[in-house]
């Protein structure tokens, strides 16, 4: 077995390298943009161009890849990164920050998309599985650790250079290997009208939990720091909701693969929804708040991979790369719009509005798959499978063995 991963281990320590900085970026930047006194709604706007970014780079990143190669692009899109990163420590016009948050989320798709097609090259057929396993657990476990490093001290331009070494750090695993470099696929043409006909709670699955998630990841340090958190207590927090999801996500999974992914999803939606509220309510007292941050985030983090496993369950093969590209689009969409719709309540009415938010996109996502749960009877793949995930790019889904035994028989 750990012959079969030996390909893939530089990656995967490049990936966690990355994936520290970035984490703790995507921190970082509310924080630091609300102690220079920008509204909750321009910081959500921030998060959005992110998103926004992110889908740009989705289409116009893959050409570059394939002109230069992965070593070379990765090494550019990291030094480009990195200068971002330094360039945000320099200035303090937040118009200016927007436009490097946009183009951040251009490079960083870049980055996920030569990882994941570079991981997805080399493991053999019969290991992907494991190996997307290993990359989503190498991902949540950088993203939470990430978070503790809001507790080094320093001016406040030191985070930031914390940030731009380890995104530069990231490339040294993978400009110093050896290995073959592969052919990027080209990104699957978008079926939206094919997604909505053939799973339409995935579809309205990913654009809820993404206007819920992509509030979550621009917002919610935004929200702890509101509340009177120290620096190092909003990083804890920040790590309860992942590693919350991260615990979590694997057994509310499993029970979906023994039920109809609608009715999981429904109950998984109106849990979140509930814990958002039972927040509002119970979240004054510091050690209460984590025990629902974390619960919150187990039961957020685990609509993603059920939508895709409900997406698996009823499409074909050859469909699922086209479908998926379309699930990622709605989610980017929901992602972008959510910390703006959300930003602008909690400049409103307050930190708490952001659990308003929660409550209100999770219980929209329980009603919804209810109510086709409840009128459009459907069956189930008797060999279907949940797999932990985060929304990366398309090149993950190569990795699902669904689609890799597929390719290997043809």
């Amino acid at each position: 077995m750990l012959r079969n991963l030996r390909p893939t281990i530089s990656l995967l320590v490049a990936t966690a390298i990355l994936l520290l900085g970035v984490g703790l970026l995507t921190t970082l930047i509310p924080l630091r943009g609300r102690a220079l006194g920008y509204s909750t709604t321009m910081l959500g706007a921030m998060t959005s161009a992110y998103y926004a970014g992110y889908f740009v780079g989705t289409f116009a990143l893959p050409p570059l890849i394939q002109r230069i190669g992965h070593i070379r692009a990765f090494a550019f899109c990291a030094a480009v990164l990195a200068c971002l990163v330094l360039l945000q420590s320099l200035g303090s016009n937040p118009w200016f920050w927007l436009a490097l948050r946009l183009l951040a989320g251009i490079v960083l798709v870049g980055l996920y998309a030569i990882i994941e097609s570079w991981l997805n090259a080399h493991a053999a057929a019969t290991h992907r599985g494991t190996v997307f396993a290993i990359y989503m657990m190498v991902t949540l476990g950088s993203l939470a650790v990430a978070q503790q490093l809001l507790r080094i001290q320093g001016e406040p331009f030191v985070l930031f250079v914390v940030v731009a070494l380890l995104v530069c750090a990231a490339t040294l695993p993978v400009v110093a290997t050896r290995q073959v470099q592969p052919a990027l696929q080209p990104v699957p043409r978008l079926h939206l009208r094919r997604l909505f006909a053939l799973a339409p709670t995935a579809g309205a699955g990913a654009w809820l939990t993404g206007l819920a998630m992509g509030a979550f990841w621009g917002l919610l340090p935004v929200y702890a720091r509101g509340l009177g958190l120290e620096l190092a207590q909003v990083g804890t927090c920040m790590s309860m909701a992942i590693v919350g999801g991260a615990a979590l996500q694997w057994p509310l999974g499993r029970w979906s693969d023994r039920h109809d992914r609608r009715i999981a999803l429904a109950l998984v939606g109106a849990g979140a929804s509930v814990l958002a509220l039972l927040q509002l309510l119970l979240g004054g007292s510091h050690g209460a708040m984590l025990v629902l941050i974390f619960l919150y985030g187990g039961f957020a983090f685990a609509v993603y991979p059920i939508v895709v496993a409900h997406l698996v369950d009823h499409l074909s093969a050859e469909e699922l790369l086209p479908a998926s590209s379309s699930v990622l689009l709605i989610y980017g969409v929901g992602s972008a719009i959510g910390p703006v719709a959300a930003g602008a309540l909690m400049s409103a009415s307050g930190p708490g509005a952001l659990f308003v938010w929660f409550a209100l996109t999770q219980s929209l996502l329980a009603a919804y798959a209810a109510y086709r749960y409840w009128h459009f009877h459907r069956e189930q793949s008797a060999d279907a499978h949940f797999r932990m995930m985060l929304r990366t790019t398309p090149a993950a889904f190569e990795m699902l063995p669904e689609k890799a035994s597929t390719t290997e028989s043809d």
